[in-house]
């Protein structure tokens, strides 16, 4: 008799837990592999929503930038994959479990391939540090608890799976990550970015991109900036984090023979 006394105080702490958002909390009710298989029945959906470019070369470059990036992070050995998304806009994110996505207008406004790579970066830390797992938990807590006490107690695995994915995309696609998990984002993603060779500092650089560009064209950083803290915010912090670093790789020829290339396709789409 005391086993299920036992469990049942055990969902108790975890419930208690995610109520107060921690990651102790995301990482128990929400384990690696239904972070992955809601991140692939995901990304499923966004294909078949979000208009991509498939110009093998393109995909094939941001791929191996990707690559190089998440040999470098911790965590769980998520299956990273890279996508790029056919629009105008700048902006990037990270799907539960290991997909990442960029916009055209993303490489087309970066500076130089660090600046690129600091993007890619950023969304990798948001996987490896299981910020969409700490978030799904939340949203699961803040829409009733029988889902999540399925997910604890391990009562079909698989339509809890879906019904976490269903979620994701009731809420567009995109995460709302915290202030906290963007900030972390930042620092944990310049880390990633120094040991796999690149110039860090340049993510700061492509802060100013963006704060340029909110002054010349809003519409064109707007879905970014809803999500994300402050550009001026964001780089005074990896200032901090980055003083007395220096050195690494900024550009190569492959990026600009890249950047012609997409310049040479039909425009980007909006997402207006």
């Amino acid at each position: 008799m005391r086993r299920p006394a036992a469990r049942n105080s055990h969902v108790l702490l975890l419930i208690a837990l995610a109520l107060a958002g921690t990651t102790a909390a995301a990482a128990s009710l929400i384990s690696v592999n239904q972070e992955i298989a809601v991140g692939r029945q995901t990304q499923q959906q966004v294909k078949a929503k979000v208009p991509e470019v498939t110009d093998r070369q393109v995909v094939s470059y941001v791929q191996s930038l990707g690559r190089r990036l998440a040999v470098h992070a911790g965590g769980p050995k998520y299956p990273y994959s890279y996508s790029v998304a056919n629009y105008r806009e700048i902006n990037a994110f990270a799907l539960p479990g290991g997909p990442v996505w960029i916009h055209r207008g993303t490489m087309a406004a970066a500076a130089n391939e660090a600046q690129l790579v600091s993007v890619l970066a950023h969304e990798i830390a948001h996987i490896a540090e299981r910020h969409a797992a700490d978030q799904l938990t939340k949203q699961l807590v803040a829409n009733g608890l029988l889902g999540l006490l399925g997910a604890v107690l391990g009562n079909d695995r698989s339509a809890q799976t879906a019904q976490i994915a269903a979620q994701v995309l009731a809420n567009g696609y995109m995460l709302k990550f915290s202030r906290d998990d963007e900030r972390e984002a930042d620092r944990v993603g310049a880390t990633i970015m120094r040991r796999a060779g690149w110039d860090a500092r340049e993510m700061i650089a492509f802060m100013e991109v963006l704060r340029r560009q909110q002054g010349k064209d809003p519409g064109s950083v707007e879905v970014f900036l809803s999500s994300h803290p402050g550009p001026a915010e964001r780089a005074k912090l990896l200032r901090g984090q980055l003083r007395n670093v220096s050195g690494g790789r900024r550009n190569t020829d492959q990026f600009a023979q890249i950047r012609a290339r997409l310049s040479r396709m039909a425009p980007a789409r909006s997402m207006r």
